[in-house]
This record gives structure tokens, sequence and C-alpha cells, in this order.
């Protein structure tokens, strides 16, 4: 049986079913498990197995996915560990299973134990899988491990989270007076998407954000007790401790493994509990949750927070409480709540993922292409620009372009419909009557594209520069004119855990699952990149940045593959965890933008690294054991960039 699955082509910039072998599906899964990282968790597993030392009658873990290989695995495991009489691996879906003489389960169990729990808390099917085990699978006043999880609050004000929402104004000094940019008022008023933005809160500095309230309970969920799932909502009442702008409510939740919450689990960010050793986990984070609009707040006023959820989600409002509000306006207020998950209106929502939205409202980023534009826009310039949901066509108008593609929203906004021309046909289609027969002068990109997952996807600028070359004259202008890729060798402080074996876990054998999933990876991922936001995660690195290969727009892609080969040399001690690469596009000769690397402490070697964008890490299978590296030496490398395939495939070798 054959595997058809979904891949970005960087040659043509759209998503793609390619065919694979019946195994693809199976290693994929179980390569990108990330079942390691969960086992790693020393905090998580160890108070999970606390309660059962204190005596355990019948167990029942109850599994929101089937997945056969994992089970397979723990059948395995329980036999290596001397438990095959104790243990038996039922392989369904929990509301499969089957309870009575000739089912799956003899009896209800007495004992619940469950790990359905994502960064949202629910948003893995936890409250439904709950209803039903209560309703069919386990006794009445059974005990359930956890026992409870209790969702926390804080209403924030941050302008770098908000970015990641609303288009901020965009401020254009043009030859005839100061030009703004402006948002359309759909987007404006726009309530956005109602997925949760999940991230690494412990990496966001205190500086990015002011706290305008306490912690505060949200709501809890007793497991040992019958669960709802049907759609509801909490509220609760906050006075802020400061004044400001109220537009973020910052969440994470936390367990408790027994009735008693004396063995407790949580996912606190930093600020919350600062005297507590933090434990690193990829799997459950904190949240953010952007309120419908911007609300100004004052010291002390009363106000109304209110969750509202779903089988699978979470979404906030924030009210303020009427001047002289008695109980029975409390009511009303509750009459009014809105149980509807928020629907984007606007489409920018769609077309953009939230760091996207970051970095268009990157001031600094900006100005580097307003810069750049500067230097090679005439007042007869005909200028297309190639780019997914781009600013770059207003500002090269606001500069002196004459004709561009544009996202129609802000064409409409900024009250350029004659000025600005939409394309509607891929490059390889362009005709002159497109161009109204003119040649193009200045080719522009950021380059941006929706479907790119790893830093060289957005050469599909390249490409498309290549199929519109008939229609450019002979001294044209592009921008970027080059792209080179970078890298570095680097120790992560903790990413390295969702790659490394677990051996023996709270006294149990793993070393089976340790063994399948190195398999998975030498199917083909352990010779692959793969995109990570490596602000959420920190490293040292321990070599310099290094220009590995180039790419000249200002030429067509070659027939040729591009290849090359090199070393790294290491400059400081430590755990060489992997290679990570990025893309730096250079505007003009003095003028580049990078993907990566924006600041590296030459001391100690810690990297700043671009919010914006994922950078492509390339973890080595050899230093899985974390050797230290106690004497200079290097790392060669071997790179390759099919320009059929647009792929780049690469090798390291200590």
């Amino acid at each position: 049986m054959k595997t058809f699955c979904g891949r970005a082509n960087p040659t043509t910039g759209s998503m793609e079913w390619l065919e694979e072998g019946e195994d693809y599906d199976y290693h994929q899964e179980i390569a990108r498990s990330r079942y390691a990282d969960m086992l790693h968790d020393k905090d998580r597993v160890s108070i999970e197995a606390k309660p059962f030392r204190m005596g355990t009658i019948l167990l029942l873990s109850c599994c929101s996915q089937v997945f056969k290989p994992m089970a397979n695995a723990a059948v395995k495991i329980v036999e290596k560990n001397g438990f095959s009489d104790k243990i038996k691996v039922i392989n369904k879906h929990s509301t499969e299973v089957t309870v009575g003489p000739d089912g799956d389960m003899q009896c209800r169990a007495n004992i619940l134990v469950t790990e359905l729990f994502d960064t949202e808390l629910i948003g893995e099917g936890a409250l439904p899988t709950y209803e039903h085990a209560h309703k069919c699978l386990v006794k009445e006043g059974c005990e359930a491990v956890p026992h409870r999880a209790t969702v926390y609050v804080q209403l924030v004000e941050s302008k770098r989270m908000w970015s990641w929402k609303k288009l901020f104004p965009v401020h254009v000094e043009a030859e005839d007076g100061e030009k703004i940019l402006v948002p359309p008022s759909e987007m404006e008023n726009c309530p956005g998407v109602p997925s949760v933005c999940d991230i690494q809160l412990n990496q966001m500095p205190s500086s990015d954000f002011t706290t305008l309230s306490d912690v505060v309970t949200m709501f809890s969920v007793d497991f040992s007790k019958p669960v709802q799932s049907a759609s509801t909502y909490y509220r609760v009442q906050l006075e802020p401790v400061k004044s400001g702008k109220a537009q973020i409510v910052l969440s994470w939740w936390d367990i408790d493994m027994d009735p008693s919450g004396m063995i407790n689990c949580t996912m606190a960010p930093y600020w919350v509990k600062p005297t507590s050793a933090l434990q690193w986990r990829d799997h459950w984070m904190q949240c953010v949750y952007f309120l419908p609009k911007e609300e100004p707040v004052l010291q002390g006023e009363k106000l109304y927070l209110t969750a509202c959820r779903d089988e699978y989600s979470v979404w906030y409002n924030l009210q303020k409480a009427r001047e002289g509000e008695n109980k029975a306006d409390e009511e009303e207020h509750k009459a009014d709540v809105r149980v509807e998950s928020p629907v984007c209106r606007c489409r920018a929502h769609l077309l953009w993922n939230r760091p996207r939205f970051g970095e268009l409202n990157d001031q600094n980023r900006t100005r580097q292409y307003i810069k750049s534009l500067r230097k090679v826009l005439k007042t007869d310039s005909v200028c297309l620009c190639i780019s997914d949901g781009s600013l770059l066509p207003v500002l090269a108008h606001y500069l002196g372009a004459k004709q561009v593609q544009y996202f129609i929203l802000f064409f409409r906004a900024n009250h350029l419909e004659d000025k600005i021309k939409i394309i509607e046909a891929r490059p390889e289609l362009l005709q002159p009557s497109h161009l109204e027969d003119k040649k193009v002068s200045v080719l522009v990109g950021e380059p941006f594209f929706t479907t790119s997952l790893l830093p060289w996807h957005n050469l599909y600028f390249w490409y498309a520069r290549t199929a519109v070359s008939a229609h450019l004259a002979s001294d044209v202008t592009v921008l970027p004119q080059s792209a080179s890729l970078h890298v570095m060798i680097v120790e992560f402080q903790d990413l390295w855990r969702i790659r490394s074996p677990c051996g023996i876990c709270e006294g149990f054998d793993v070393q089976t699952m340790d063994d399948m999933i190195k398999d998975s990876l030498n199917f083909r991922e352990s010779k692959e990149a793969e995109p990570h936001p490596l602000w959420e995660y920190p490293c040292k690195s321990l070599s310099d940045p290094q220009e590995v290969l180039t790419f000249d727009f200002t030429k067509t892609v070659p027939q040729h593959c591009l290849s090359t080969e090199g070393s790294v040399n290491l400059l400081r001690k430590g755990k060489s965890h992997g290679a990570v690469l990025w893309m730096e596009y250079h505007l003009a000769a003095d003028i580049s933008v990078s993907t990566g690397l924006m600041q590296m402490s030459n001391e100690r070697g810690n990297c700043e690294w671009n919010p914006h964008c994922k950078q492509a890490v390339y973890f080595f299978s050899s230093v899985i054991e974390s050797e230290i590296l106690s004497d200079p030496t290097a790392v060669t490398y071997a790179i390759n960039f099919d320009t059929k395939t647009g792929e780049i495939a690469m090798d390291f070798k200590l």
C-alpha cells in the first residue's frame, strides 16, 4: 500500500502530494513522536509514579490515540520488565474498549490513570475521553491519577505579543511627505483565529510585557468525578494592579496527582515561582490568548474575565463592570456571554501565522527594506513584487514604483486601487498584457511564501524570477540581489532531549522504545534538518557562523546542482548537539536581513535568533551521548542544493 504525503515544493511554491513507500508514514510518526521528550521530564515521570507506590488495585491507561507500533513497544517493555502477568496492553481508542467477561476488561476499573493533556489542557480531547471513561469504564467513586487540573490566568499588556495578532501602521518618509500604511478596518476589528498560541513563555523577557493583574484561578477539573465536555464558560472578577492596555491573557495549568494536592506538577512561568527550579519540557508549555480587542484598564477598577470553551479549545473575553453594579447586574452580564468560538473575518489571520504578523510589524526589518528600495527605485520604475501577502508593493509605490501585486485588503484601505495592480497569474503564466507590455525594471521580494517550512524553501523566489525572465529589462535590478546559506555548530541547553534516548525511566527499561525511535530516525529523519523557533530554545555556539552556499538572484537558476564541502572549526568546549542553518538575504551591497542569527556573544557564545522565523536544526546522531569535546577539533560537512527539486541534502561528521 502506498502513502501520499503533502510536502512543500520549493520550485513551485506549492504544496504537493508525493507518493511514499508503505513504511514512510509509520517511520514518520515514530520519528516525530517526541515520546523521549516526555520521558526526560523527570518532574513529570517521578510524580506520576509516586501515587502507585502507595498501593494500586487496578490500572487503566486511557488513551485518546491508537498507534500500533507504540502499543507493540509497550508490550515488549512490559515483558522485558517482568510485568506480563500484571499489565495488559489494549491497543484501542478508549471509547472502543469493552467491559465484561468476554470484553477487553473483566470489570470496571477503580483507578483511572491518564495522560491526555496538551499545553491548553483540553486540546487533545481530554474532556470527552474522561466523560466516556466515567460513563463506561470506571466505577463510581473511582480515584483518578492525576486527580485534578487547575487553569490559571494573568492579564498583561505586551506590544510584542500583541504584534502577533494586529498589524501596526507603517510610516514611510516619501519625497512628498510622510505616508502612513494603515491596516483595513476589517482587520482592526477582527477577533482573529481561536487556536491557542503555545510558546516557551520562560524565554520571554520580563521587559517584553507588563502584568496588569495578579495570577488568578480560572477553573478546575476534578477527574475523579464525572466530567462534562459540553461547551460552557467560567467567569472571574479581576482588579488590575496597574493601569494599562489589556491585550493578552497568559495561561497555564498545574495538576495534583493525589487528592490532597501534596504531589503537584506545574507549568507556571518563571516570574510566578521565581525560587523554584524550572523543569524544561516541550510537550507542555504556556498559552498566549489574544483578547478580541485592546481594552484600556485602570488600577483597581472592577473587571470580569470570561473563559469560554468547547470540547477542544478555550478563548477569552474581558468586560468592565458597570458603575454601581449589583448581583442582578452580574447575572445580566453572565447572560451576555457568548460561547461561540471567534472566527477570522478579515482573512489575514488565515493567510499569515503569528510569527508572520510579528515579522511584518518589525520596524527595524521594514526600515532595511525601505532603505534598499530607495537605492533602486526611480520615478519611471516598473516594479514587480513576488512574495506572499507582502507590504513591499505599497512601500515601493510610496517610493516611486508603478506596478505590483498585493493583498487586496490593504490595497483598498490605503486607496491604491488605481495605483497598484494585482496580477492573478503564476509567474510561469505571466503575459506581456499583465504588465501593459512594459518590461520590469525592478523585481522585488522579501522573499516570503506561506508554504515554506525550512529556511531555503523561500528560494522559490529564485525559481519565480527565472520563470519571468522574458519580462525583465536587460538592466533589471533584483532585490534581494542574492542569498546565502549559513551554518553554525551549537550546544543546546535543552532541545537535545527530544532526540536523546531514555534508557531507564523510573526503574523501567525502555530501551525497546529507544531502539524503535532510532530505527525510524535512520529511515530518513536523521539525515534531514527540522524547523525550530530557536528564540524559544537557548543554545550556545561552539563555532563561528560560516557561509556555505550562495545563490545569485541576478541570474536564473542553473541546471546543475550547487554543492560544497568543508569544515567548521569548534572554538569552544561543549556538547556538540547539532548544526543550525539559516538564510541571509542581501538586499543591497551593504544591507542584509537574516532569518537566523541576529547577534552572538563572543565570550560565552550565547545566541540571539530571529524571533519571526524558524531555523533549521540538524541533530548529530553520533553525539547523542553528549561527548565533551576537550581538544580543538572540527566538524566536516557536505551540502548539496538540488536545483531540480529545490531541496538541500546535508551530512555532517565529527
